[in-house]
């Protein structure tokens, strides 16, 4: 007997996880309750073509955790088809390892659920890690190994078995065996082992292999699930994560590319395009100027419907009435039907409510991340520490080595920004107008949610921003210094040493030290080049933004009215914006102008992934000398 994984066995696996396939029991499934009891494991044998595999379903062989964690229940594999959870799971006295799944209500979980009931989708599939095997004898020139150690991680719905005529068997293949290397001697993953077919290896073959240190790579698994728990989509994000052997730093970038990439689905309510063209801000904050207004009111009874759904959606009541996520992400094509007719431009009105929001940030062009449609809270995976390097002699493994892991948190604070706009404007049915309106709407809120990612933190209830998580890393003076050439290298200085050198590096600043650097000499006193120089990127090669949402009313010591200068990798600014655009209406404060006021409120937080990542200057003196 030997122990592990045996050479051979690692050689003939096939690529990928394992998978075996089983048959529902329809006697098994309580309609009721939605809940359906099936078998996904047996120690029945399987013919691996190379080999013979035995699941052992002794009482510490199959590891539970996964499973017992909430599971999914897939269609054919895929980790986007979802369709019910594992409840409980067990093994019962005749060796067989059952598990009851309760199915969802959404409308394909439905569907799955009453094809099963019929008897329409009766085969079953486990996929399945090994993690250690044994050699338990050779029949008719084949090795037969008994797994002793392994992890099931999903259970599936099937269309076809690979052997449907014995209940049990092989899936067919999901992936291409990998590249054969016979000469490969490096340590599988936990999650995805590098599993190959060598070019002529004799079957039957016990070559002893040298013990597998996998304690690194089970870290990395756990790890990345218990980061993935507080993420909105994060159990699918983490599968797929395991099973392609990422570490914990590759699961933390995917993480990031997956979620700043698209909105949360759960945030949008199902409006189809027609019904989102067909919404309209106007019309509804007409209705809401005039709630005297029977006409009006009956007009926007499809948007009190979808701001109903919205608010349904999100859990949370609406202060006037709340814009679905669709709705602010759509394109308006001019021509599209609305309260008063058809235009007849046929133009796009590009950029959408999100889009402009952004655009209305100075942020936007460098290179922050923004989560758009949230729903809950989340959290971002974060490194706090890093792992080591060891030297080694020939044959002995290294030691072992992770990274330590945090989160950043991020919760829902609300932010409100108003505009006004004439009643007459409210009344037209023009795409224009709506266009407009959105814009103003979108330029305010932006402006409010710039603010406090650069410099919030200060006033109850609002999100803390750069300056507020970051001490200052360069210190002008007791009572303040002017920004010279010196600042800027000490800045850039602070985030080398920290190693956070990488990413959309850039600086940010305000309007009045833009000025004062703009007069300073690097040399000097009217000697050389200014420190603030012509061109796309002005600051020692890097690029630079200025908004006055940098702060420049900072007192120190008698110091006053100074100013903040800020470098860093803004990638590593997260702005998260939770779905539904809650619109109130004031007819009242301008009634004599006939003005109504718009207040626009939004669910807004802001996160540094790592503060390391950025450096300031937070007494920057730009009085002239």
């Amino acid at each position: 007997m030997t122990s592990s994984l045996p050479q051979a066995l690692r050689e003939h696996l096939p690529a990928g996880q394992l998978k075996r396939a089983f048959v529902v029991d329809r006697s098994a499934i309580d309609e009721e309750a939605r809940t359906v009891r099936l078998a996904f494991a047996s120690e029945t044998p399987v013919d691996r073509g190379w080999f013979i595999e035995v699941l052992d379903l002794g009482r510490k062989s199959m590891r539970t955790g996964r499973l017992m964690a909430g599971a999914n229940l897939l269609c054919d594999h895929d980790t986007r088809d979802v369709v019910a959870v594992v409840e409980s799971v067990e093994i019962g006295s005749d060796k067989v390892a059952r598990a009851v799944v309760r199915f969802g209500r959404s409308v394909r979980a439905e569907e799955v659920f009453r094809d099963v009931v019929d008897g329409i989708r009766v085969n079953v599939s486990v996929g399945y890690i090994v993690h250690e095997a044994i050699l338990d004898g050779t029949k008719d020139g084949y090795d037969t190994y008994r797994v002793t150690d392994w992890e099931p991680f999903e259970l599936s719905l099937v269309s076809v078995p690979a052997d449907a005529t014995v209940g049990v068997g092989r899936s067919l293949a999901a992936l291409p065996p990998a590249a054969p290397s016979p000469s490969s001697t490096s340590t599988p993953s936990t999650e995805t082992r590098a599993m190959t077919t060598p070019e002529n290896k004799p079957a039957g073959s016990t070559t002893p292999a040298p013990s597998i240190d996998t304690t690194a790579q089970r870290n990395h698994a756990a790890e990345i699930s218990k980061i993935a728990a507080a993420m909105p989509g994060g159990a699918e994000l983490a599968m797929r994560s395991i099973q392609a052997g990422h570490t914990v730093e590759q699961f933390q970038a995917e993480a990031i590319r997956a979620l700043s990439s698209k909105p949360t689905p759960t945030a949008d309510i199902g409006l189809t395009p027609k019904e989102t063209r067909r919404f309209s801000m106007v019309r509804a904050l007409h209705a809401l100027a005039n709630p005297g207004d029977v006409a009006a009111r009956n007009a926007a009874a499809f948007e009190f419907e979808c701001s109903n759904a919205t608010a349904a959606k999100l859990g949370k009541s609406a202060r006037g009435i709340l814009i679905p996520f669709e709705v602010q992400k759509r394109d308006m094509n001019a021509g599209t039907p609305s309260a008063g007719g058809n235009l007849v431009a046929t133009d796009l009105m590009s950029g959408d409510f999100i889009t402009i929001l952004r655009d209305a940030m100075v942020l936007n062009t460098l290179g922050v991340r923004y989560l758009s449609g949230l729903v809950g809270n989340i959290a971002i995976p974060k490194q706090t520490g890093s792992g080591s390097a060891y030297w080694v002699a020939e044959g002995q493994p290294p030691e072992e080595s992770g990274a330590a892991i945090g989160q950043v948190a991020m919760s829902p604070k609300t932010v409100g920004a108003f505009t006004d706009i004439s009643r007459k404007l409210l009344l037209q049915s023009s795409i224009d107008v709506e266009s407009f309106v959105s814009t103003d709407l979108a330029m305010v809120l932006g402006l409010a949610i710039q603010r406090a990612a650069i410099a919030g933190g200060s006033a109850p209830n609002e999100p803390s921003g750069i300056l507020a998580k970051i001490a200052a890393s360069v210190v002008g003076g007791v009572n303040g210094g002017a920004p010279n050439w010196d600042h800027v290298v000490d800045l850039e200085t602070a985030v080398s040493v920290a190693n956070a050198d990488v990413g959309t590096l850039a600086y940010l600043t305000n309007a009045k030290v833009r000025g004062k650097l703009k007069k300073t000499f690097v040399d000097g006193p009217g000697t050389g080049e200014r420190v603030w120089q012509k061109g796309s990127e002005p600051l020692n090669g890097y690029r630079a933004a200025v908004t006055n949402a940098v702060p420049s009313n900072i007192t120190k010591g008698t110091g006053s009215n100074l100013s903040a200068l800020i470098f860093g990798n803004f990638a590593d600014l997260v702005i998260g914006m939770w779905g539904g655009l809650d619109l109130m209406v004031d007819p009242y404060t301008h009634s004599t102008t006939g003005t109504v006021r718009v207040t626009a409120l939004q669910d807004v937080d802001v996160g540094v992934r790592n503060i390391e990542s950025f450096a300031t200057m937070e007494d920057a003196d730009t009085a002239t000398a």
